[in-house]
């Protein structure tokens, strides 16, 4: 894992590795260690937590969501849906900074070139800093998007990817485990989408491993 913080809203999975999970969150770093090792990877690219964290702060949004939560009682079920909406109508209702929106059309501009489609159908997909911990797993909790296609749909994705921070089953789980909801930060993987022929799930012989 680095310890420098990254300034890039944008990163190239091929240019992602383990040590960057603080900047493209767990689902993202991993794909990158599958293009590492030669794997058969779609391509796309990371929309960094730096692009999340900047938003938060110049629309102003993140004092607005702290205080939100801090006013839920934790057992308040109605509440924390009520919570919840709220926050996520924000985040979704608040443009992302021109300089950001611009990268990451740009981003899907360049990857759709790659391939040689036209508005390329891509997988929007949350890949946050909480996800696949030793003492916690947020799989689950956050939104991913199939079939995305057009540069202001991708943009718009991103922000429904960045309000999945706030679902309701993930500010329950946090408030469960005690995970502070100011210190979990999201990135979004925008990836070519492939027409899979088959897919499956395997679970080891040890669930806890």
């Amino acid at each position: 894992m680095t310890s420098k913080k990254t300034t890039q809203n944008i990163i190239w999975f091929k240019k992602c590795s383990s040590k960057d999970f603080p900047q493209v969150g767990g689902k993202n770093a991993n794909l990158g260690e599958m293009f590492q090792l030669g794997l058969r990877v779609p391509p796309g690219f990371a929309v960094a937590t730096h692009a999340f964290d900047t938003f938060l702060d110049r629309g102003r949004v993140r004092n607005r969501i702290v205080r939100t939560l801090s006013q839920i009682p934790p057992e308040d079920i109605p509440a924390l849906e009520g919570a919840g909406r709220q926050i996520r109508d924000l985040i979704e209702s608040t443009p992302i900074p021109g300089k950001i929106s611009k990268e990451i059309r740009e981003a899907y501009q360049k990857l759709s070139d790659l391939c040689g489609v036209p508005d390329l159908p891509v997988a929007v997909r949350s890949s946050a800093t909480s996800e696949d911990l030793k003492t916690a797993s947020f799989a689950g909790q956050h939104e991913s998007y199939l079939w995305v296609r057009g540069q202001e749909d991708v943009v718009q994705h991103v922000l429904k990817c960045w309000a999945s921070l706030f679902t309701d089953r993930a500010i329950a789980y946090r408030n469960q485990i005690g995970w502070p909801h100011d210190k979990v930060t999201i990135s979004v993987g925008v990836q070519k989408m492939v027409n899979a022929k088959c897919a499956g799930v395997m679970f080891t012989i040890d669930p806890v491993m």
